[in-house]
C-alpha cells in the first residue's frame, strides 16, 4: 500500500522543489540584473546577456527579448530533447517576466561599478544555478550549455562561463558604454557561483 503513493509522493515533491527554485531564482535574477547591472550599463553573458544588449541598443525589455531569442534552442529541444524543453520552459518564462517586472527596483541602490558587478554576479549565478541543481533553467544558452554538458559530461557552469565571455567581449565592442572589465568581473563570479552550485550535480551527488 506504502509502495503504491510512493511514486506519486516523490513526482509531487520533485515538482514543488523545481517550481520553489524557479521562483527563488527568478527573483535572485530580477533583483541582480535590475539593481546592480543594469544602472552602470554591465553585462551578463548568455541569454540575459543578449537581452541586455538589446535593451542598452534599442531601449526594448530584456526579458521579452530573451523569450524571442531563445524560440529556436526551444524548437531544437521540442525535437531532440523534450525533457529539457519541459523542463526549462517555466523557468524561462517566469525568470523573464521577474526581469522585466522588477525594472523598478532601477536606482533603489547605488554602489561601485565592481561592487556592483561582484554582487550582481553572486545574485545572478545563485538564481542560476538553483534552477540548474532541480534540473530547470533560465533556458537560452543555459539550455545549449545543458545540452553540451549531456553530451561531454562537462560541468555546466563551466560551459557558461565560455558562452557568456563570447557574448560580453561581443557586447563590449558594440556599446560603448558597457564596461569590458567589470562585465567580464560579472561573468566570473556568475561562472563560479553557478558551477559552485551545480558542481554535486554534475558528479551525480
Amino acid at each position: 500500500m506504502l509502495a503504491r503513493w510512493d511514486k506519486p509522493w516523490r513526482r509531487g515533491f520533485v515538482m514543488i522543489k523545481k517550481m520553489a527554485a524557479v521562483i527563488v531564482g527568478s527573483l535572485l535574477l530580477g533583483v541582480g540584473i535590475n539593481v546592480f547591472l543594469v544602472p552602470h550599463h554591465l553585462l551578463d553573458g548568455g541569454m540575459i546577456g543578449l537581452g541586455l544588449i538589446a535593451k542598452y541598443v534599442w531601449h526594448v525589455q530584456a526579458g521579452l527579448t530573451m523569450i524571442v531569442l531563445s524560440v529556436p534552442l526551444y524548437a531544437a529541444a521540442w525535437f531532440y530533447y523534450r525533457p529539457f524543453f519541459y523542463n526549462s520552459l517555466h523557468g524561462l518564462l517566469f525568470s523573464s517576466w521577474m526581469i522585466d517586472v522588477l525594472s523598478v527596483l532601477r536606482g533603489v541602490v547605488v554602489l561601485d561599478p565592481l561592487l556592483s558587478a561582484v554582487i550582481g554576479g553572486v545574485l545572478v549565478g545563485a538564481g542560476i544555478g538553483l534552477m540548474l541543481r532541480e534540473e530547470t533553467s533560465t533556458g537560452g544558452t543555459d539550455l545549449l550549455a545543458q545540452f553540451i554538458a549531456r553530451w561531454t559530461n562537462w560541468n555546466v557552469g563551466i560551459i557558461i562561463f565560455v558562452i557568456d565571455a563570447c557574448i560580453i567581449s561581443a557586447g563590449s565592442m558594440i556599446i560603448d558604454s558597457v564596461p569590458f572589465v567589470h562585465s567580464l568581473v560579472v561573468v566570473t563570479v556568475v561562472g563560479a557561483v553557478t558551477t559552485m552550485l551545480t558542481c554535486e550535480k554534475t558528479m551525480g551527488v
